[in-house]
């Protein structure tokens, strides 16, 4: 099985120059980032509007999860994100996991997994708190110019707040819910990497992966025994360490070894979503930093929803598309740890389940 060569970045960028910074400039525009994302927690209402207009282009431009979406503006990203952030969990802190950073095409870009943490006091986007700690998984990807961010991408774990106030409103998932661990014997926040070509062949790798993807045994085969014989022996193999895991959103899971992968995760997804295209549109963040990578698309993905095979939903063939982002820990020459924030309630939503129905 051969892996097809293309570009996975997005489609209107091809021809655009590559923007190239120096290891430090990337090491400080993590800990630029970084400052700005804590103060802002650390502050809180009391200096929203100061650290917003410090932080932000005045036109930001804001991809956000269900139910909150897209729209743009410092009013909005304040009114619509951040204040309803603090009213319903007014002690909120702010732990990192992982912080990388680099350049795609013409722009600098900083990703970041963290852990939003507080009390729920107050209902949030119609989920009813619980009064008690709850830990929110978020993840996110900042453009910066010049001193300013002007464009986010935020993906937070919205069914796993909803598992954690007691409530179960889906199909169980196949993986192991809960919480995600920090990279195995490395630190993920404040690594320097020297070396650009350490960076590069971890993007290079992860991004050859994704291009095996395309290869898709589902086509040819007609039981789940065939098809996951054919993925245990397919080129994806030869990426992922022995002792891989892959760190999944609520709705799916964690799953560990290339055994629980498929079973897990890629083989009922492959079945059920159909027509799929990985890079139609193509990412809009593709970095390498150190033992790390991540690549993100939005609506990149585009599928039709084929059958129940998973999470047990009807199928009616509905057009879907996804918000995805991938982080990777490379670690003996393979990938060892995958953290994959998907915009799972937005997914739902597009196959006519509303999770917010669902909760009391």
């Amino acid at each position: 099985m051969q892996i097809e060569q293309f570009d996975t970045g997005l489609k209107n960028l091809e021809n655009v120059k590559k923007l190239v910074i120096s290891p430090q400039e990337n090491f400080e525009n993590k800990q630029k980032i970084r400052g700005y994302l804590n103060k802002i927690i650390i502050d809180g209402p009391t200096k929203i509007d100061e650290n917003l207009n410090n932080f932000f282009s005045n036109q930001i431009k804001v991809n956000c999860f269900h139910p909150i979406n897209e729209f743009s503006g410092i009013e909005n990203f304040k009114n619509y994100f951040w204040l309803p952030l603090f009213e319903s969990f007014p002690d909120i802190e702010r732990r990192e996991q992982i912080v990388i950073g680099g350049t795609f095409k013409n722009k600098i870009q900083i990703a970041s997994i963290s852990i939003l943490s507080g009390i729920f006091k107050k209902s949030w986007l119609g989920i009813k708190p619980n009064f008690k700690m709850v830990n929110l998984k978020c993840c996110e990807v900042h453009e910066l110019k010049g001193n300013k961010i002007v464009e986010s991408h935020i993906l937070i774990d919205i069914l796993d707040l909803i598992f954690q106030t007691g409530q179960y409103p889906i199909n169980l998932s196949r993986g192991s819910e809960g919480h995600w661990l920090n990279p195995i014997n490395s630190d993920g926040v404040e690594f320097f990497e020297k070396n650009n070509r350490i960076s590069e062949s971890s993007l290079e790798q992860s991004l050859e992966m994704q291009r095996s993807l395309n290869i898709k045994p589902e086509l040819e085969v007609s039981s789940d025994e065939e098809l996951k014989s054919k993925l245990l022996d397919h080129p994806q193999k030869n990426f992922w360490h022995d002792k891989m895991i892959w760190y999944g959103p609520s709705g799916i899971g964690t799953c560990r070894s290339l055994e629980g992968f498929i079973d897990n995760h890629q083989l009922p997804f492959r079945k059920t979503f159909k027509e799929r295209n990985y890079w139609k549109l193509g990412h809009y963040c593709e970095l390498g930093d150190g033992k790390f990578s991540m690549t993100a698309g939005w609506n990149s993905i585009q599928a039709i929803y084929g059958s129940n095979d998973w999470l047990g939903y009807k199928s009616e063939n509905q057009k879907i598309t996804m918000r995805v982002m991938d982080f990777y820990h490379h670690d003996e020459g393979k990938i060892r740890e995958n953290w994959v924030p998907i915009d799972i309630v937005h997914i739902l939503n597009q196959i006519d389940i509303d999770v917010f129905k669902l909760i009391k």
